[in-house]
Protein backbone atom coordinates (compact mmCIF):
# COMPACT_ATOMS: atom_id res chain seq x y z
CA UNK A 1 0.00 0.00 0.00
CA UNK A 2 1.14 3.47 -0.96
CA UNK A 3 2.39 5.47 2.40
CA UNK A 4 3.83 8.83 2.69
CA UNK A 5 6.57 9.79 5.03
CA UNK A 6 4.80 12.14 7.60
CA UNK A 7 7.30 11.95 10.44
CA UNK A 8 9.88 15.35 9.59
CA UNK A 9 13.23 14.93 9.86
CA UNK A 10 14.63 15.79 13.22
CA UNK A 11 18.30 18.16 13.01
CA UNK A 12 19.45 21.35 14.14
CA UNK A 13 22.70 23.50 13.05
CA UNK A 14 24.74 21.95 15.67
CA UNK A 15 23.91 17.99 14.15
CA UNK A 16 27.09 16.21 13.46
CA UNK A 17 25.90 12.67 12.20
CA UNK A 18 22.55 11.84 10.62
CA UNK A 19 21.35 8.65 10.82
CA UNK A 20 19.01 7.32 8.35
CA UNK A 21 16.62 4.34 8.43
CA UNK A 22 14.49 3.32 5.71
CA UNK A 23 11.01 4.09 6.12
CA UNK A 24 8.95 4.47 9.80
CA UNK A 25 7.21 1.39 11.14
CA UNK A 26 3.40 1.61 11.38
CA UNK A 27 4.31 2.34 15.20
CA UNK A 28 6.47 4.75 14.36
CA UNK A 29 3.76 6.59 11.91
CA UNK A 30 1.58 6.07 14.73
CA UNK A 31 3.97 7.96 17.16
CA UNK A 32 4.51 10.19 15.29
CA UNK A 33 8.18 9.88 15.72
CA UNK A 34 11.31 7.52 14.94
CA UNK A 35 11.56 4.26 16.33
CA UNK A 36 8.53 4.15 18.16
CA UNK A 37 8.31 0.55 18.07
CA UNK A 38 8.97 -0.88 22.23
CA UNK A 39 11.15 -3.88 20.30
CA UNK A 40 12.93 -1.84 18.13
CA UNK A 41 16.27 -1.05 19.97
CA UNK A 42 18.06 2.19 18.33
CA UNK A 43 16.75 3.98 21.36
CA UNK A 44 18.61 1.75 23.70
CA UNK A 45 21.42 1.09 21.31
CA UNK A 46 22.42 4.38 21.00
CA UNK A 47 21.85 5.31 24.88
CA UNK A 48 24.26 2.64 25.87
CA UNK A 49 26.68 4.30 23.27
CA UNK A 50 26.42 7.28 24.86
CA UNK A 51 25.98 6.06 28.43
CA UNK A 52 22.81 8.43 29.12
CA UNK A 53 18.98 6.93 30.14
CA UNK A 54 16.76 6.17 27.45
CA UNK A 55 14.25 8.63 26.99
CA UNK A 56 10.95 7.40 27.06
CA UNK A 57 8.82 10.19 25.86
CA UNK A 58 9.23 12.12 22.63
CA UNK A 59 10.80 15.24 24.05
CA UNK A 60 13.14 13.61 25.78
CA UNK A 61 14.01 11.71 23.01
CA UNK A 62 14.62 15.41 20.82
CA UNK A 63 16.69 16.22 23.45
CA UNK A 64 18.84 13.58 23.46
CA UNK A 65 19.57 13.75 20.08
CA UNK A 66 19.89 16.98 20.40
CA UNK A 67 22.25 17.07 23.28
CA UNK A 68 24.44 14.83 21.07
CA UNK A 69 24.20 16.66 17.78
CA UNK A 70 22.23 13.88 16.10
CA UNK A 71 20.25 14.36 12.80
CA UNK A 72 18.00 11.78 12.33
CA UNK A 73 15.72 11.20 8.99
CA UNK A 74 14.71 8.02 6.68
CA UNK A 75 16.00 7.27 2.76
CA UNK A 76 12.47 6.86 1.53
CA UNK A 77 9.84 9.85 1.58
CA UNK A 78 7.30 7.42 0.11
CA UNK A 79 7.05 4.26 -1.17
CA UNK A 80 4.64 1.08 -1.43
CA UNK A 81 4.83 -1.04 1.79
CA UNK A 82 3.00 -3.89 3.35
CA UNK A 83 3.28 -2.92 7.23
CA UNK A 84 6.64 -2.26 8.33
CA UNK A 85 8.39 -4.96 6.35
CA UNK A 86 11.31 -3.50 4.53
CA UNK A 87 11.21 -6.44 2.49
CA UNK A 88 8.42 -5.28 1.01
CA UNK A 89 9.20 -1.59 -0.30
CA UNK A 90 8.97 -0.93 -3.90
CA UNK A 91 8.12 2.23 -5.91
CA UNK A 92 10.13 4.29 -3.77
CA UNK A 93 10.53 8.47 -3.91
CA UNK A 94 13.37 9.13 -1.63
CA UNK A 95 13.56 12.06 0.69
CA UNK A 96 16.10 15.11 -0.24
CA UNK A 97 18.67 14.62 2.42
CA UNK A 98 20.66 18.34 1.28
CA UNK A 99 17.58 20.01 3.43
CA UNK A 100 19.83 18.47 6.05
CA UNK A 101 23.39 18.13 4.98
CA UNK A 102 23.13 21.83 3.57
CA UNK A 103 22.05 23.44 6.85
CA UNK A 104 24.82 21.14 9.23
CA UNK A 105 28.31 20.56 9.21
CA UNK A 106 27.39 16.68 8.83
CA UNK A 107 30.88 14.58 9.22
CA UNK A 108 29.37 11.14 8.36
CA UNK A 109 26.22 9.82 7.29
CA UNK A 110 24.99 6.73 9.47
CA UNK A 111 22.41 3.90 7.69
CA UNK A 112 20.30 1.83 10.28
CA UNK A 113 20.95 -1.25 8.20
CA UNK A 114 21.49 -2.41 4.94
CA UNK A 115 18.18 -2.02 3.34
CA UNK A 116 18.52 1.55 4.39
CA UNK A 117 21.81 1.65 2.85
CA UNK A 118 21.23 -0.05 -0.15
CA UNK A 119 18.19 2.43 -0.73
CA UNK A 120 20.67 5.40 0.13
CA UNK A 121 23.36 3.78 -2.36
CA UNK A 122 21.11 3.63 -5.10
CA UNK A 123 18.73 6.81 -4.92
CA UNK A 124 20.95 9.71 -2.64
CA UNK A 125 24.39 8.68 -3.55
CA UNK A 126 24.21 9.41 -7.03
CA UNK A 127 23.15 12.73 -5.98
CA UNK A 128 24.90 13.46 -3.74
CA UNK A 129 28.05 11.68 -4.01
CA UNK A 130 28.55 11.55 0.21
CA UNK A 131 29.55 7.61 1.31
CA UNK A 132 27.35 6.33 4.17
CA UNK A 133 28.40 3.78 6.68
CA UNK A 134 25.98 0.86 7.15
CA UNK A 135 25.52 0.23 10.71
CA UNK A 136 23.57 -2.90 12.09
CA UNK A 137 20.10 -2.52 11.78
CA UNK A 138 18.02 -1.96 15.47
CA UNK A 139 14.99 -3.44 13.89
CA UNK A 140 13.78 -6.34 16.09
CA UNK A 141 14.10 -8.53 12.76
CA UNK A 142 17.45 -8.34 12.56
CA UNK A 143 18.21 -11.35 15.44
CA UNK A 144 21.84 -11.96 14.31
CA UNK A 145 22.73 -8.99 16.37
CA UNK A 146 22.10 -9.20 20.38
CA UNK A 147 21.98 -5.80 22.19
CA UNK A 148 25.32 -5.69 22.88
CA UNK A 149 26.67 -6.72 19.49
CA UNK A 150 24.65 -3.65 18.44
CA UNK A 151 26.13 -0.97 21.29
CA UNK A 152 29.63 -2.10 20.17
CA UNK A 153 29.26 -1.65 16.56
CA UNK A 154 27.65 1.55 16.97
CA UNK A 155 30.33 2.91 18.93
CA UNK A 156 31.76 4.02 15.69
CA UNK A 157 29.48 6.57 15.77
CA UNK A 158 31.11 8.77 18.44
CA UNK A 159 34.34 9.21 16.25
CA UNK A 160 31.77 11.72 14.27
CA UNK A 161 30.75 13.71 16.91
CA UNK A 162 33.40 15.74 18.17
Amino acid sequence: MKQKHTIKSFFDKNSKILILGSFPSVKSREQGFFYGHNQNRFWKTICAVFNQIEPKTIDEKKEFLLKNNIALWDVIAECDINGSADSSIKNVVPNDISIITNFCDIKMIFTNGKTADKLYNKYIFPKNNKTAICLPSTSPANAKFSLEDLIEEWQLIKNYIN
